[in-house]
Order: structure tokens, then sequence, then C-alpha cells
């Protein structure tokens, strides 16, 4: 997050890698989110390329009561996916371009707290999202859909008391492809595709930091069609997951002395 003058907000910044590769120049801000807010919840604040060369952004609606409508309008970043070039532009193709009173750069509306956002063999975009209480959700995201949120969620509050504002599904919102119930507090994901794991091919791979593990989903037709929980021995909630060039897994765990671990055949 960026401090600002009545609070913070996510900010993206572009830069360029030293020739040492030490540091980064040239480093410029990009996109500015909107509306800055004094709180400390709810950044959201992944980012992944697309295909089409475009850059991802996930931002969450910063969690409180007072936020949360926000992630219904438009005219705001508060719940949003965005999608812009690289150097920050907008895209002329986006689905509210020309909409009075929406902001450009919004690509889908209705998100919590999206923690990952993954692109798989064909292209699609998957994000998974911290949810209620019995709501973390796994999406497939489409232009200009609505997912939901606050209006449409499973689970309830923290505190046990219901969600005001939300049925488990509306008109016009998007469900779920699959949601965790007990939550496992999703966050980082990798879709993978390389030749180390043949078996593991088209997985998809979603970090566990409540459970303490590695969740692999495995996916035909759009759909979940099963679920493997890896490392729980291991004692460490995962924040982050990436495929490297060698087919190997990298893990990043979370806490004061967060691990790097290289998952790879045994050889």
């Amino acid at each position: 997050s960026e401090p600002r003058q009545g609070g913070n907000a996510t900010s993206v910044a572009r830069g360029v890698l030293s020739a040492d590769r030490s540091r980064l120049e040239q480093v410029r801000v990009i996109l500015r989110a909107l509306p800055t807010y004094d709180g400390k919840l709810h950044f959201g604040s992944r980012l992944a390329f697309g295909p089409d060369g475009m850059l991802y952004v996930t931002l969450g609606e910063r969690s409180d009561t007072p936020m949360r409508p926000l992630a219904q309008r438009l005219d705001n970043h508060m719940g949003k996916i965005l999608r812009i070039r690289p150097d920050g532009s907008v895209p002329t193709d986006n689905p509210f371009v020309r909409q009075s009173g929406a902001r450009p750069e919004i690509w889908t509306l209705g998100h919590r707290n999206v923690q990952a956002a993954a692109f798989d063999a064909e292209g699609r975009l998957w994000e998974v999202e911290h949810g209620t209480r019995g709501g973390d959700e796994l999406n497939l995201i489409e232009k200009g859909k609505n997912y939901g949120w606050p209006i449409s969620a499973y689970g309830v509050e923290y505190s046990g008391s219901p969600i005001q504002t939300a049925a488990t599904a509306r008109p016009l919102t998007q469900q779920p492809v699959y949601f965790w119930d007990p939550v496992i507090a999703p966050s980082g994901a990798q879709f993978y595709t390389g030749s180390a794991f043949p078996a593991w091919r088209g997985s998809l791979f979603v970090g566990g930091l409540k459970d303490k593990n590695l969740v692999r989903l495995t996916l035909a037709g759009g759909r979940v069609t099963g679920e493997e929980r890896l490392l729980a021995d291991r004692g460490q909630r995962v924040r982050d997951v990436r495929q490297g060039p060698d087919g190997a897994l990298y893990v990043v765990t979370d806490q004061a002395d967060g691990e790097l671990w290289r998952i790879a055949p045994q050889r």
C-alpha cells in the first residue's frame, strides 16, 4: 500500500532491473487505486500478466462495513479486478470504458479480497479470494462480470453473525466455481505446466495460510474434480507458490523467519 493524505491505498509501480540485478531503476507509479481509505485490511494487490499482454490487478474492498458497498459500484477501484497496459494506460476494449461515471480500468467487480490470480493453459483467468467464514472462493474470471460481494456470499461473518447484505445467490452475479468451508485462507496460485511432475500437469496449486498447507486442485471442463493437501506436515503458512523454469515448484512461507522451498522429484 502507498501512504496518502487521509489514509492509504494500493499503487502499482513499474521499474527496470539494473544490469547487475541489485536494484530497480526508473521506478514510476502507473496506477493508484481510488479512493484513499484509512484502514489496514483487504488490499488484495496481486498482479498477473495475461496472454493478451495486459496487466491484471486485483484489489480488495478494504474490509470495513462502510467500504463494502463500493465493490458493487463502478465509480471506484475497491473490490475489483483491473486490466491495464504495462505502461498504465487503459485498453479500449475494457468493458466499462464508455460507461459514464465508471472507472475505465475495471475488468470485473464484486470481489472481497482477492489473494491470487493465475492464467491456465487456455488463457483463462482464475482467482482465489478470502471470503467470509465458510466462503473462501475460486472464481473463473470473465470480462465485465459481477462476482457478488457483498450482496452474494457463502458463509457468515467471522463474528458468527449473518451477513446482513448477502444471499448465497443473486440475479446477474456469478457463482464461485469452488468454495472452501471451513476456510483455508488461500494465498498465491499457480497452474502447473512443467514436465518434472507429469501427473500434476494442469493442476492449480493454491497456498493455504490458515491450514498451513499447499492445496492441489484438479480441474476439468471449468470445474474442480479433486483436491489434495500437501506439505501439511511442515506446519507453516504458505503465502505463495510459483513454477520455476526447471519445472520445480517454489513455495514461500509466511512467518517472521519465512522460508523459500523448492519442490522437485526425488533423484
